[in-house]
């Protein structure tokens, strides 16, 4: 059996998460240069996070929630109820 994997960046749960990245970064009042700070990165990494041009991978993700003070689990939760 042969899974077939989505790899556009504008799947359902790549929308959905990156909407939370940044609605959450909102909430916190950071801007994308203090949320680069927080992470040791440039803010234009950010800026490619949040239009979808770069995508983070699992331990990025983790770190990426911490510095947004999101249990990483929601996270996971949220891409897997956004699956068809």
């Amino acid at each position: 059996m042969y899974i077939k994997f989505r790899k556009s960046i504008y799947a359902k749960q790549h929308t959905a998460l990156r909407d939370f990245w940044i609605d959450r970064r909102k909430e916190l009042n950071l801007s994308q240069a203090e949320l680069a700070n927080k992470l040791n990165v440039i803010q234009s990494l950010i800026g490619k996070i949040e239009t979808g041009d770069r995508r983070l991978d699992i331990v990025e993700m983790i770190d990426y929630a911490e510095a947004l003070e999101v249990d990483p689990h929601t996270v996971i939760d949220l891409i897997i109820n956004q699956k068809p």
